[in-house]
């Protein structure tokens, strides 16, 4: 089954998506208390939901399709790891530190944006990227969970757009922090949160996922991978996040960047050159995940904003002067 969250007539509604449309669910109804409610109980809430009139698809605008408490986002593909750091840190091989265990950021769940919205390059940043991810949703609380107990805290999967102020994001990790400013403009999710039920076909022999992954600037396609080349799959992404801590229903894991062109910043790191050049007013962006469906965003100017200060000189004194 698939959920997704719109706005019609200045409403927010949430619903389940078939053919004929979208199908509300009851006023006041979120995608988010549907996961929180379980799985089993989403279903039958969905099913009751399409004996409803179903609105139109163009008649809408489209939004994230649940309110997510958190989003992780992973760095779960190798040949990213590889492209990117080329063309961040200059050097083209993946960190040993990458294959002991999956890493993550928390990034701003405030930020996330629709599968249609228009997106503003963030402010000071000339080297603007996209990135093409599948995301988790986790569909129960849970705590220190393993890999095997994760699958049954599966809810569903998005497609997520991991927008990057390269630019931006090459400063910030000198401090070895972590990406902030370089992140935390825009995530686009969507179009819908699909139940794990649906996926599971694509499932391979070695418990991945084999979905299609592409992505397209101006009609142009530019990268295209499979799912399944992750280096982890989600149970354990799950499983790691909840390690020593704890998960709950509504939280979002980003699978990380695909491999072969999910993001400008690899094929710059490949080619030594930014070939295609950095996002510009005007581009669209186009993901397509085979089993989820596809996100369609415009780039746009951005805030003008004046440039950040720098730190102040300090004098390191040790005592007051006044």
């Amino acid at each position: 089954m698939r959920f997704g969250t719109w706005e019609s007539g200045g409403r927010e509604r949430a619903g389940v998506v078939s053919d004929a449309g979208l199908h509300p669910l009851p006023e006041g109804t979120t995608v988010l208390d549907l996961v929180r409610a379980g799985l089993p109980a989403a279903l039958q809430a969905g099913a009751t939901a399409l004996e409803r009139p179903a609105e139109q698809l163009d008649a809408v605008r489209l939004l994230p399709p649940l309110e997510a408490p958190t989003v992780r986002d992973f760095v779960a593909f190798e040949e990213h790891v590889e492209g990117v750091r080329k063309a961040i840190d200059g050097v083209a091989e993946v960190p040993p530190e990458w294959y002991q265990a999956p890493t993550f950021y928390f990034t701003n769940p405030y930020a996330l944006v629709g599968a249609h919205d228009d997106v503003p390059i963030p402010p000071g940043s000339q080297r603007f990227d996209f990135e093409l991810e599948v995301a988790v949703v986790v569909g129960r609380d849970g705590a220190s969970l393993s890999p095997e107990d994760a699958r049954d805290h599966v809810f569903g999967y998005t497609v997520l757009n991991d927008w990057s102020a390269r630019d931006l994001q090459a400063r910030e990790m000198k401090v070895n922090l972590g990406p902030a400013k370089g992140k935390d403009a825009a995530t686009t999710l969507g179009p819908w949160l699909v139940t794990a039920d649906e996926l599971e076909p694509y499932r391979d022999d070695d418990g991945f996922l084999a979905l299609d992954l592409r992505v397209a600037v101006n009609g142009v396609e530019v990268g295209q991978d499979l799912l399944s080349n992750m280096g982890w799959p989600f149970e354990e992404l799950i499983a790691y996040a909840s390690r020593g801590t704890c998960v709950r229903a509504g939280d979002v894991l980003g699978s990380g960047t695909c491999g072969n062109g999910g993001c400008l910043a690899e094929l710059w790191g490949r080619r030594g050159e930014a070939a295609p050049p950095p996002l510009q007013p005007g581009d669209v962006v186009e993901m397509t995940v085979e089993g989820i469906g596809t996100l369609r965003n415009r780039v746009v100017e951005g805030v003008d904003l004046p440039p950040v200060r720098p730190a102040r000189p300090r004098s390191r004194a040790r005592t007051r002067t006044f």
